[in-house]
């Protein structure tokens, strides 16, 4: 599978979910209603949250080589991604499809930012689900060093309970987190893997 022809949350997810095609949206081509207000900035104690795009190409490829191994084995569960070879090239276009997806609805990627913006401390993605009886499939990484100092457990808390506040999901899937990877990859169809 060619990564330059995946986005950055795609491969993220088909990596999560083993290989092959990932999500399908075109039948849904949005993932909320219209009338939805999609957050553009969500700030919390310590972090924010922002859309990934070109403008964090820098500091979101910075963030994610800084712990291939650590991700390879809590991400995404492949070494497909983060691999010590990803281009500046590639990683733009990971960043304008995210940003295009986005404005699409299709899917949203945020960076985790600190409040200041510099430094990206993980993301976000929130992507259609591939199972049944989920609205919503939520992934989420946080850098080593962060996952070092207990910033994992703190995210994964947060985003949970903003997702059931601020998103109008019935039934959404943490796959890794709420659902145990062997599970979730069960339940993944055919297709998904």
């Amino acid at each position: 599978m060619d990564r330059r022809q995946l986005n950055f949350g795609l491969i993220a997810a088909l990596a999560t979910l083993s290989t092959g095609p990932a999500f399908a949206t075109e039948a849904k081509p949005s993932l909320v209603p219209a009338e939805f207000n999609v957050p553009t900035l969500v700030e919390a104690k310590g972090f924010k949250l922002v859309p990934l795009g070109p403008g964090l190409v820098k500091i979101d490829f910075t963030a994610y080589m800084s712990s291939i191994e650590h991700l390879q084995k809590t991400f995404t569960r492949s070494t497909a991604w983060p691999h010590p070879g990803i281009t500046d090239a590639e990683a733009m276009v990971d960043m304008q499809t995210e940003q295009a997806r986005f404005t699409q609805r299709k899917s949203f990627a945020y960076a985790v930012l600190t409040p200041d913006g510099m430094r990206e401390r993980g993301c976000v993605y929130i992507q259609p689900s591939p199972v049944a009886g989920y609205d919503a499939v939520v992934l989420m990484w946080v850098t080593k060093a962060e996952f070092d100092a207990g910033f994992d457990a703190e995210l994964q808390a947060w985003v949970m309970k903003w997702i059931a506040s601020d998103w109008p999901f019935k039934s959404v899937a943490f796959p890794g987190r709420a659902i145990s990877w062997d599970k979730w990859d069960a339940l993944a169809p055919a297709k998904a893997h």
